[in-house]
């Protein structure tokens, strides 16, 4: 991991990119339920009726396989709007021009008529370019043209391609590029796939095991299709999915490639959710449960499951692995007990309705049984991998500039005037080398200290200036500290511009505005301690912003248990995502900030576990955090924790 400030470090940045990208993949997923389950009953009304011409069928189908049909060209638009830098509509254009040029020069037809080939001698192939990974891939490109572009200037002559105009035109460029590449490389892969998937069919229920497995990984890829092919249609001379719709195969045999689908995507995927759901975050739980449960839906009664393997597969990939080894495992305990089940559309309670009596189906009322297995499998094995190792599933997603906090803070003007202000005092953009905020404090490394204006950043809104030395400093401000740090990011990178007319609002403390004073009639504030532990004195902090009572008057514990307790009734005003520290507003008006060890926000939440929400409404002894105090420790932090009054500097703290 690098030290230096200056230099990210890889894993973060690679994680950072996977779980922008699962966010991304929200936008398009989130129409894919309701365009399944129409697809689905127009499917089953055919079925039923026995006439495909039905109007009501052909209707739905039409509607729902519009979107389903088309389900890489969404993750293209999807894609490129949300890995932007700035939502902005020339980004989903360039997206869009990437596809259609991938996928026009790797269309059967044309590579035909570029090599000269009947289109029935072209590689099969190129009849499968338009998936879910090549819609990944155009996306990634319109974004990036999009954000690497769209201020580009060029010469008086060509200025009407200048800015955004650019942006699509770079983008054919790269993506007539990548054409190339993939007209390579994609032929063998594909090859490789389909004799992989002869070569498995000689290992019996393992190789069945191992089909179920690879189908799950490949979807991301959009490869499964080829895999698929094998072992459902006459590639290989098994044509399992067509022999038993016909009925035409050997019974005990046929329908052994898709049985064990049936349990995983009517019972297991469902469990998934719904353990997404309940460790989602509070704030966030209405919002992921809509989506978990249409997707959860669709996945029971359709067999469609994007909407839920794309809604976890980025945000937390081993989930994924997880999800895929399950698959094998049903699907190589179907084939060896055994249990036969085809369908015409996917593993969904449809088609298993509709194939119960096939001749071809054999037990069919053990999947029902193995459902329920699959369904408490899944739910206890996600929930404990989920809060076991703090993965980014829907509604657990980490706050970021482009976010909820990035975007309340573009829309405070305060913010953005203070913002201005820090700047110049700091010795302007070009003197931060690295910018980042902890609970109260702006944290940074400046190429030249000596430049900055400490009585202008006082003026500004700040409490109080440190330098511990080598370039770093510290500017002291208030819980609102991340608006601030946010505007400077967007002041720093060109996005807004500096306000120079706008007053700077400090922070509310005691004396200036505070609520704390409207309601108490005397600076004595005696509250519950917050965690178990020796009471000390703020002047033992070995950190000066506490010390000396930069942020406010208080007390400090030595913690001797790593459970933090609300310390009266309140409201939880901000919890940090790291779990290392959290502001209450009491009912009376105080503002409180426990601030659990010093500097552990470096720790990125390794050792916290947040068991509130920011908003939440606590009573006394209410458990707000848990902590490892162990960890702390062996990352090399004091434990002591500040117990700091943000809105009086003449209260007295006591703790009982």
């Amino acid at each position: 991991m690098s030290t230096d400030p200056g230099v990210p470090d890889p894993r973060e940045v690679t994680m950072k990119f996977f779980q922008r990208l699962g966010r991304s993949l929200m936008l398009p997923v989130a129409v894919l339920p309701v365009a399944a389950i129409l697809n689905g009953i127009g499917y089953w009304i055919a079925s039923a009726t026995g006439d495909e011409n039905n109007l009501a069928a052909v209707f739905l189908q039409a509607a729902g396989g519009a979107l389903l049909s088309n389900l890489a060209l969404l993750f293209a638009i999807g894609i490129a709007i949300g890995m932007a830098s700035k939502s902005d509509g020339t980004s989903a254009l360039a997206g869009l021009v990437s596809w259609l040029t991938v996928t026009t020069l790797l269309d059967p037809e044309t590579v035909a008529d570029l090599t000269g080939a009947v289109v029935d001698d072209v590689n099969p192939a190129f009849s499968q370019v338009e998936n879910v990974f090549v819609g990944i891939i155009c996306g990634l490109i319109g974004a990036w043209s999009y954000d690497h572009f769209k201020d580009t200037k060029l010469p008086d002559a060509l200025s009407f391609f200048s800015g955004r105009r650019s942006v699509a035109i770079v983008t054919a460029g790269i993506s007539l590029v990548t054409s190339i590449v993939l007209f390579f490389i994609w032929p063998f892969v594909y090859t490789g796939l389909v004799m992989f998937g002869e070569f498995i069919l000689g290992l019996g229920p393992v190789g069945v095991g191992l089909y179920g497995f690879f189908n799950r990984l490949l979807i991301p890829l959009g490869l499964h299709h080829a895999l698929n092919s094998v072992f459902w249609f006459d590639v290989a001379g098994i044509n399992d999915l067509n022999n038993f719709l016909e009925a035409t195969g050997t019974y005990g045999e046929t329908g052994q490639y898709m049985a064990g689908f049936f349990p995983i995507m009517m019972f297991g995927l469902p469990g998934a959710a719904l353990a997404m759901y309940v460790t989602a975050k509070t704030a966030r739980r209405k919002i992921a449960g809509g989506l978990l449960f249409s997707a959860a839906v669709s996945s029971f009664f359709v067999g469609v499951t994007e909407p839920l393997e794309f809604a976890f597969m980025f945000l937390a990939p081993g989930l994924y692995v997880v999800h895929a080894f399950f698959t094998g495992i049903s699907m190589a305990i179907t084939a060896l007990l055994p249990v036969r089940m085809g369908f015409g559309f996917s593993a969904g309670f449809i088609d298993l309705v509709l194939g119960w009596a096939n001749p071809m189906a054999q037990n069919p009322w053990a999947l029902l049984l193995m459902g329920i297995f699959w369904f408490a499998v899944y739910f206890v094995v996600f929930r404990f991998l989920i809060l076991r190792f703090d993965l980014k599933t829907p509604g657990r997603e980490d706050e970021d500039a482009e976010g909820e906090v990035g975007s309340a803070a573009q829309g405070e003007e305060k913010y953005l005037a203070t913002a201005t202000a820090f700047l110049g005092a700091l010795g302007g953009r070009d003197n931060i080398l690295d910018l980042e905020n902890c609970a109260t404090r702006l944290r940074m490394q400046v190429a030249d200290t000596s430049v900055i204006d400490e009585k202008a950043l006082k003026r500004a809104g700040a409490a109080g200036t440190m330098k511990p030395g080598g370039g770093s400093v510290q500017v002291i401000y208030g819980l609102n500290v991340q608006f601030v740090k946010d505007a400077m990011d967007q002041l720093m990178s060109g996005a807004v511009q500096p306000v120079t007319s706008e007053p700077v609002a400090a922070p509310d403390r005691a004396g200036e505005g505070g609520t704390a004073t409207a309601t108490r009639t005397s600076h004595l504030v005696r509250l519950r301690q917050p965690v178990a532990g020796e009471v000390l004195p703020l002047s033992e902090v070995p950190d000066a912003t506490f010390a000396e009572q930069i942020m406010g008057p208080g007390l400090a514990i030595e913690p001797s248990d790593g459970l933090v307790l609300a310390p009266a009734a309140g409201t939880v005003a901000h919890i940090f995502e790291t779990g290392h520290a959290v502001a209450l507003t009491l009912d009376d008006g105080t503002e409180v900030l426990i601030h659990i060890g010093l500097d552990t926000v470096s720790m990125q939440g390794r050792g916290f576990e947040r068991l509130v929400d920011t908003g939440a409404r606590v009573t006394a002894g209410d458990p707000l955090l848990q902590v490892d105090l162990d960890a702390i420790r062996a990352a090399g932090h004091p434990t002591i924790t500040p117990v700091i009054i943000l809105n009086d500097t003449a209260a007295s703290l006591e703790l009982v």
